[in-house]
């Protein structure tokens, strides 16, 4: 895998704060995708919003404008861990799909895979830029259009079970699946808009636990090391 996309959950980089950022937690981040992007590797993330803003929990207010609101938490926590990035000898930039100012710049296809040939990092904030979309969607429709060889899953638990280990205790990792399962059988593991669009473009994934130690070091060398979550497969055309 040359070229990836690396998705982190908004609530893992808040850590055990649920709130805002665990800044251990952030530079523990920039320091593994350092190691990662000087072994060769290309990489772009993508980060939720769900440490500042859940649209969709936001009760009675206006869909699109909870939309609104949770996209800028994304830009938010782009531009910090850019900046966590950049502390490690990493260069950066953070692309949307929206002007910002001279905060952002706007998204170019061209422009971000140029950066990512040299060696540099590429936060894709602001999700898709439209309302109905989650991060997942816009982690796999940036993935597609930069031609990443797999997406990256960094999430608070370690893979997809068979039913929520925190509630049983029997519950068991899945180790491999493919794609049109989650589509099929509607399973919860990502956005359903987004694990059709990943079946439609033979996308990989691969999900894992960001709090577990080199996790992200570890997930991305599967040739020095076991994967320890789930594999997504690409169904085969």
């Amino acid at each position: 895998m040359k070229r990836i996309l690396l998705k982190l959950s908004g609530e893992a980089l808040a850590g055990d704060r649920k709130m805002g950022f665990d800044e251990d937690t952030v530079r523990d981040v920039a320091r593994q995708v350092k190691k990662v992007v000087d072994s060769g590797k290309q990489v772009s993330v993508v980060i939720g919003g769900g440490n500042f803003w859940r649209g969709r929990t936001s009760g009675d207010m206006d869909r699109v404008k909870a939309d609104q609101i949770g996209m800028l938490a994304t830009v938010m926590n782009c531009v910090y861990t850019a900046d966590m990035f950049r502390q490690e000898g990493l260069k950066t930039h953070v692309m949307t799909p929206f002007v910002c100012g001279n905060v952002t710049e706007l998204f170019s296809k061209d422009k971000a895979v140029e950066y990512l040939e040299n060696g540099d990092v590429v936060f894709f904030a602001g999700g898709t830029g439209h309302p109905y979309f989650s991060t997942d969607t816009a982690t796999v429709l940036m993935a597609v259009e930069v031609e990443v060889d797999a997406i990256y899953m960094a999430k608070a638990i370690d893979g997809v079970y068979t039913s929520d280990p925190k509630v049983d205790p029997n519950a068991k990792k899945i180790k491999s699946m493919h794609i049109s399962e989650i589509v099929d059988k509607k399973l919860g593991v990502i956005d359903l808009s987004s694990a059709v669009l990943a079946m439609e473009n033979n996308m990989p994934m691969y999900l894992f636990g960001l709090n577990e130690e080199d996790s992200i070091i570890r997930a991305t060398d599967l040739e020095n090391y076991e994967f320890g979550g789930t594999i997504i497969q690409a169904d085969d055309k």
